[in-house]
């Protein structure tokens, strides 16, 4: 039986996704209440700029005092869109003590301070709720917080940024560099005028923390997640890579330790072969691989980002809670009772490619070989070429940590007829 008084919502910040969450809940309004089990009605929406003309929203339900609408004591769900720390932790709380349960889109609030809002959330028997933090439209915390609560996870493995994905597949169909395959990202809408939260991977490393968090039942946090850009990507390493018959991914790498005491959180450039699912995600899509023991290999690919595709996963998040709210029940909270220890990344064991600009003379093999064995790292491969006293030498290792290959490369730079280090780039995906 349908209930007839609706459930109040308000709508913390009005942009591309916060303009799309009202127009859905408007225009689906009939769908949306038959499938919670009551009418959801838009309480108010909070803004910076009031006098901006937002169609399909009734003016007087705009505020720019989201502190009072979250006090308003009626409110039964705050979706917060706003982004950033500050007002949006404060605002969740807020919210939480006056009796309301929350939707949030803030990767980079929860991947620094989930455990925190989750304990108010707590305190106070409401929800959090936040699919859309991580991967657009794609469900993916769901899965791994509910559909494989009973399994172990071992891996995930993804590309969960759309503006990067976008850059280094230009790079690589096209021929082009870093910055012309940008300045198109950018006139085509995937790129912000300042990139750098994406290009440099701090993005990515906040939906690591939060993927990382949940999948291995431990509090990972944002300053746990070891994070390298894709600023230094060249179209050499793009070639280097096709020789191997790999492409080159910014992924989102969240690993259980062998011995399964310990995790490891990472973003980084990497080169992955042709053949793995990774290889094949073009363009601002995202995809994430799953890794566990009793399902095996799972993929979720979709648009990562955007108004629609993060609205949807909003929405969906709001059928729930709302539900939840019906039935006087919370859904699930935070999970961290493994504890388990972020380790370094100097503990990451994995395989890399080591560019090398030496002298083009006799013995320089045996020197760079020598290196290597010296500090425990293993040679899989070995290409040279050269002319006129100069020379490229292109190693592929077998799996070593990164501290014995921080090492090994420390040890190069002293070797004579080691010109420079081109570049470096992890191997993973195998």
């Amino acid at each position: 039986m349908m209930r007839t008084r609706p459930l109040k919502v308000a709508l913390l910040g009005c942009g591309v996704v916060g303009s799309e969450v009202a127009r859905i809940m408007t225009t689906h309004a009939a769908d949306l209440a038959a499938r919670i089990g009551a009418p959801v009605e838009l309480a108010g929406v909070a803004v910076r700029r009031p006098d901006k003309v937002r169609e399909g929203i009734d003016p007087a339900l705009v505020t720019t005092d989201a502190t009072a609408l979250v006090k308003r004591g009626d409110i039964d769900v705050v979706v917060e869109v706003i982004g950033g720390i500050e007002p949006a932790r404060t605002l969740i709380t807020t919210a939480f003590a006056h009796g309301a349960s929350v939707v949030s889109a803030n990767k980079a609030l929860i991947a620094q301070d989930g455990a925190a809002l989750h304990a108010a959330a707590d305190e106070h028997g409401k929800d959090l709720y936040y699919e859309a933090a991580v991967a657009g439209a794609i469900p993916l915390i769901r899965p791994l917080r509910e559909s494989l609560a009973g399994d172990k996870v071992n891996r995930v493995l993804g590309i969960v940024n759309g503006t990067t994905n976008f850059i280094l597949d230009a790079m690589e169909s096209t021929g082009a560099g870093y910055q012309e395959a940008l300045d198109e990202a950018t006139a085509l809408g995937y790129a912000e005028a300042d990139p750098t939260a994406d290009v440099e991977g701090f993005d990515a490393a906040a939906k690591a923390a939060i993927l990382a968090g949940i999948a291995f039942h431990t509090r990972v946090r944002l300053d746990d997640v070891y994070r390298e850009g894709m600023t230094e990507v060249t179209a050499a390493d793009f070639a280097s890579a096709k020789e191997m018959g790999c492409t080159i991914k910014l992924l989102a790498i969240c690993e259980r330790a062998a011995d399964g005491g310990s995790v490891t959180a990472r973003v980084h450039p990497a080169m992955i072969p042709l053949s793995h699912p990774l290889a094949n995600v073009r363009e601002a899509y995202n995809a994430v691989f799953v890794e566990s023991e009793a399902a095996g290999q799972l993929m979720f690919y979709g648009p990562g980002a955007g108004g629609s595709p993060t609205a949807s996963a909003v929405l969906g998040d709001l059928v729930a809670v709302c539900r939840n709210r019906i039935g006087g029940a919370t859904g699930p909270g935070e999970s961290a009772y493994a504890a388990l220890p972020v380790s370094p990344m100097g503990d990451v064991v994995t395989r890399y490619h080591i560019s090398l600009d030496v002298a083009d003379k006799p013995g320089v093999l045996a020197q760079v070989a020598t290196v290597f064995a010296e500090h425990g790292v293993s040679i899989d491969t070995v290409r040279q070429s050269g002319k006129d006293g100069e020379a490229s030498l292109v190693v592929v290792t077998h799996r070593a940590s990164d501290a014995a290959l921080g090492g090994t490369v420390e040890a190069l730079r002293k070797l004579d007829t080691v010109r420079g280090v081109a570049s470096i780039m992890r191997v993973e995906g195998e």
